[in-house]
């Protein structure tokens, strides 16, 4: 099994020929103590490969317009730090107690639950319309728990792209250098080749 810190030099040394603007952007690790404060705000526990992940890059360095410095790093999205997870996790939970989608279904893939939005997805990236790739700690049976989702703010689908965060990152290690990922200026970060 590829390991975290695997996945990671992998990106980084695509990044460092590829976009090298995007790497500098790339936060250096958390800690311990910031992982546990993040958990705490949330409500969960990260699995293992998530913390292991933190521990390497804290997300992307955002601007004062909370913009990825270098692009977004994965399909139009930037990869939040922990305190951009809160943040949109606050947003989306503030409107989920609010009653704001009682009457609202998602259109899932087999292992989502059908709720518009679940206070256990856990927002890992944004493209700053309120789309996520989130971490789903609540699964529809059938599911697994830590499977990575999408999350769109206008549209019901819901899919399953990766049965953990360790799956998704090598994924995106393994698409960037089969080019299924590229770097694209006309879009100023990484795209799905097939946007291009």
């Amino acid at each position: 099994m590829t390991t975290i810190n695997t996945s990671w030099e992998r990106i980084e040394a695509w990044l460092g020929q590829n976009a090298p603007d995007i790497l500098a952007g790339l936060a250096s690790g958390a800690t311990d103590a910031e992982i546990d404060a993040a958990e705490k705000v949330l409500g969960v526990e990260f699995p293992d490969d998530i913390r292991e992940s933190y521990k390497r890059h804290n997300g992307q360095i955002r601007d004062k317009n909370y913009i990825a410095i270098g692009g977004p790093l994965y399909d139009y999205h930037d990869l939040l730090p922990l305190n951009g997870i809160a943040m949109d996790w606050r947003v989306w939970n503030n409107l989920l107690v609010a009653g704001t989608f009682d009457d609202i279904d998602s259109d899932p893939s087999p292992g989502i639950k059908t709720d518009w939005w679940n206070a256990k997805w856990i927002p890992l990236t944004s493209n700053g319309s309120g789309d996520h790739y989130c971490m789903d700690l609540d699964p529809a049976p059938g599911g697994i728990v830590g499977q990575i989702i999408t999350m769109w703010h206008d549209a019901p689908e819901r899919e399953v792209v990766a049965r953990s965060f360790g799956e998704w990152i090598a994924q995106l290690a393994q698409d960037l250098e089969d080019g299924r990922q590229v770097y694209s200026e006309e879009y100023g970060g990484i795209v799905s080749v097939d946007d291009l």
